[in-house]
């Protein structure tokens, strides 16, 4: 199975890529994760997104707040998929970092999950590696007739408590 890059610009956003990283865990998805900011170790980041091909990676994601680079410099650098994560920031609670990530040129795509969306980052690189993969498309087939039933749960819950 190919891995997932997982890239942050500091280690400040590990708080919100640790949820993408329990996502893959929970899925058995290797990945690695490294601390590369697009502005302050430029071509480390290069590095990484042009040999992460060859070195058995199927898609990144790069989580970064404020001026949110890294997920545009990695995308320039690779063909491989690349999911950013705008992480929130204290200045403009991260509309700052969306906008930053999600507006990118026309040739060089940077698929954007929400705010601090770091679970649907880690799924959205899960499903394209499913559409080479049966046996996770099973596993994510499995976890969301397991979400639709722990909403199903707590909907009884809450008849049985109101109605």
């Amino acid at each position: 199975m190919k891995k997932i890059g997982i890239l942050m610009g500091s280690a400040s956003d590990l708080p919100t890529v640790e949820k993408a990283i329990d996502t893959l865990k929970a899925l058995e998805i290797p990945f690695e994760v490294h601390v590369y900011s697009a502005h302050r170790t430029p071509e480390e980041a290069r590095d990484f997104a042009l040999n992460a091909r060859a070195n058995g990676f199927g898609a990144i994601i790069a989580a970064a707040g404020m001026a949110a680079h890294l997920a545009g410099a990695v995308a320039a650098n690779t063909t491989l998929p690349v999911v950013g994560i705008p992480c929130k920031s204290a200045s403009l609670d991260g509309i700052d970092a969306l906008l930053s990530t999600v507006m990118m040129p026309p040739g060089v795509p940077v698929a954007t999950v929400g705010i601090n969306g770091a679970v649907n980052a880690a799924l959205l690189c899960a499903e394209i590696l499913a559409v080479t993969d049966v046996s996770l498309a099973a596993k994510l087939d499995a976890k969301r007739k397991a979400d639709a039933a722990k909403v199903l749960r707590s909907d009884a819950e809450v008849t049985e408590k109101y109605n």
